[in-house]
């Protein structure tokens, strides 16, 4: 657009009418994304009939990057933020790091751009998260790989491994149909759906995590408050004390577990 800064009202009105709480926003990044009226009308339609901003914008914003976003792939979420401000903290320079359900591959490129001479891996079970996380983890120096949680792994990573994100999906399987619209129908099932507790990826993770962590390696996961005590004692059982960390502004819950 010809300047992005001038958003027509009718855009706004448009959002709003569809039901976007932030139309104002909305309507900034669509303007300013657009190469002209005709796609900002297709991305105006597409906004309205549910699509997430990111999958029509084609990126977010996450941690002071700019993360490419394609359709069907999990969105960064902002309370995630604080889950990896905890691991850039933890991890020293040339630190080996993991993002295990990577999706878009966020978490990894933040740890590329901030940590110096960090070695990072993610990786996800599904090859549109990973097409996606390639994109925005290998120009970084990051590598990405395909496959089921630590199976997709180098086995030269056993034991090395110092910071490992796991944001595994944690709704419970019966709550899945209250979350959004945007989330339920737009983004793949198996990135939201934790099973019955919303803990049963976490426990495979936590089953396996202190094979591949380097002694005083950090394992650090997402959850929700509810379940943060269930989720301490389910990493503790093996072998790997734990605490829990809030941030009320994000309601954001994270765990951190440590490999003695």
């Amino acid at each position: 657009m010809s300047d992005p800064s001038v958003v027509p009202s009718s855009v706004v009105s448009r959002l709003r009418a569809a039901g976007c709480v932030f139309a104002e926003e909305e309507a900034r990044l669509l303007h300013a994304a657009a190469a002209g009226p005709a796609q900002l009308d297709a991305m105006i339609e597409r906004r309205a009939s549910g699509l997430p901003l990111e999958h029509v914008v084609g990126r977010a914003e996450f941690a002071g990057l700019r993360v490419e976003v394609d359709p069907g792939v999990f969105v960064p979420r902002r309370r995630t933020e604080f889950l990896i401000g905890r691991a850039v903290a933890l991890a020293r320079p040339g630190a080996v790091c993991v993002d295990l359900c990577c999706g878009t591959g966020a978490a990894a490129a933040v740890l590329l751009d901030a940590v110096p001479s960090a070695e990072v891996h993610a990786s996800d079970i599904d090859p549109a998260a990973v097409r996606c996380a390639r994109r925005n983890v290998v120009p970084r120096g990051g590598a990405v790989h395909e496959g089921d949680l630590f199976a997709a792994l180098p086995d030269g990573l056993r034991g090395r491994v110092d910071v490992l994100v796991a944001n595994v999906p944690y709704v419970p399987s019966a709550e899945v149909a209250l979350l959004p619209a945007e989330a339920r129908e737009h983004e793949p099932l198996a990135a939201l759906d934790g099973g019955a507790d919303g803990l049963d990826v976490l426990r495979r993770v936590a089953a396996d995590a202190r094979g591949w962590l380097a002694p005083g390696g950090r394992l650090l996961v997402e959850t929700s408050e509810r379940q943060a005590e269930r989720a301490v004692a389910v990493v503790t059982a093996h072998g790997l004390p734990a605490e829990v960390l809030r941030d009320p502004e994000w309601y954001a819950t994270v765990l951190v577990a440590r490999r003695g």
